[in-house]
């Protein structure tokens, strides 16, 4: 009997602690997503990159460092893993309560919550990863097999 192996798919980049590093990131998920054949749930997605690198930037990345972004698909249980890895000891944690409305932040990983089909932090020496997961499975246009 054949069988086909589904090898995962897996991208990594490092940026700086720069204020550009959002958009880049994103363009660098986009084209991941594009080359994975995988436009399941990508607004969501780009939100939830954008939220985490952000956090990272503003609370787990001591300056003249950076992070590093790790993309994971796996393509027979149909999970998008997203990992922001930092080396900073701040914490996380989800705000008591959403931001006031007119507040610039502390909606980040309120959004990551809601939007993310599970969410978490791990730790790393030094620093913490930030990660979240979504459920893409092959009827949801992510160029998987079915099952």
């Amino acid at each position: 009997m054949n069988e086909t192996t589904q090898l995962p798919h897996f991208r990594e980049v490092f940026h700086r602690r720069e204020r550009r590093s959002v958009p880049l990131v994103r363009q660098f998920v986009r084209a991941a997503l594009v080359d994975w054949a995988c436009d399941a749930r990508v607004d969501d997605v780009l939100l939830c990159v954008s939220e985490l690198v952000t956090n990272a930037l503003l609370h787990g990345v001591p300056p003249g460092r950076g992070f590093r972004l790790r993309l994971h698909l796996e393509p027979v249980d149909g999970i998008l893993r997203i990992e922001v890895h930092d080396s900073g000891d701040g914490a996380v944690r989800l705000a008591d309560s959403w931001a006031g409305r007119d507040e610039e932040g502390g909606r980040g990983l309120r959004l990551v919550a809601a939007l993310a089909d599970k969410w978490g932090v791990g730790e790393r020496e030094p620093g913490k990863v930030v990660w979240c997961e979504f459920e893409v499975s092959a009827g949801a246009g992510c160029g998987l097999p079915t099952r």
